[in-house]
């Protein structure tokens, strides 16, 4: 099979679609059609952009550039988690929680599909790295964002309760172990969707572009599955992390909630 290569013309008319989008949103009054818009246009200029990034590094295989754009890939991610929190954390915390957990979390899965499982010949090739890196960060990062937000939005709501628990003498972790096990639950929700329609409902990404590429299915299908249990780990390390590093923050030693570390987007 050979390759088709799109021209820009054809994004172009791919990017008609989105007028329904608009059309949408418009006719029902939803308000998003800036959001979309603006939204689309970011989109095309990030991934335009790193087409040609990955392009040059691609040339390069050095080492340097591969970890530097992963290292930038993963303070992105980082503001990301930060951005989508409603109730952040004061100070260097509430940007280093995400960002440092991502790292953690992104490094491991990464080295561990590139040293055990794929093993590419050099083993910081670019053309691996950063593909396996972002797949995991895009969904580790909605897992954890979606665990550090639940678990702020749930102890801020039953706030009277879980300091009842705490001066009747209950350890920290015992009073906000209802709302870490809520909190891990619903980052961890979205990998374990997706893992259930994989190959029923949806051919996922990855082995979907492998196979447009000319690649045997089969041979596709062993990536994608390689990708799929890197991203369920990732995700359940990251959150995890995530969830149990904001528990710790949002109390003391003394075990006291400390919702006073805490501000909202209005303060």
């Amino acid at each position: 099979m050979d390759y088709i290569s799109l021209s820009f013309f054809d994004l172009a008319l791919a990017a008609l679609l989105m007028l329904i989008n608009g059309g949408l949103s418009i006719g029902l009054g939803l308000g998003l059609e800036r959001t979309l818009l603006v939204n689309s246009l970011r989109m095309t200029v990030q991934l335009m952009l790193i087409g040609f990034v990955l392009k040059f590094i691609f040339v390069q295989t050095n080492p340097l550039w591969t970890f530097g754009l992963a290292l930038i890939m993963i303070l992105l991610a980082g503001r990301e988690i930060l951005a989508r929190q409603s109730y952040r954390l004061k100070g260097h915390q509430a940007y280093g929680l995400g960002t440092g957990t991502l790292l953690m979390v992104g490094f491991f899965c990464t080295l561990f599909a590139i040293g055990l499982l794929v093993q590419p010949d050099p083993w910081y090739s670019p053309r691996y790295v950063l593909p396996i890196l972002g797949m995991v960060l895009g969904n580790t990062m909605t897992g954890i964002g979606l665990g550090m937000e639940t678990l702020t939005t749930s102890i801020k709501s039953e706030r009277g309760v879980i300091e009842g628990r705490l001066s009747l003498g209950e350890p920290r972790f015992v009073a906000l172990k209802g709302h870490i096990r809520k909190a891990m639950k619903n980052g961890m929700m979205p990998i374990i969707n997706a893992m259930a329609a994989s190959g029923v409902i949806s051919l996922p990404g990855m082995m979907t572009g492998q196979i447009i590429s000319g690649v045997d299915p089969v041979d596709a299908t062993k990536y994608q599955l390689m990708i799929m249990f890197l991203i369920a780990g990732g995700t359940a390390l990251g959150t995890t992390m995530g969830v149990l590093g904001m528990g710790f923050l949002l109390t003391d030693e003394r075990h006291r909630l400390r919702l006073d570390r805490l501000k909202t987007d209005e303060t």
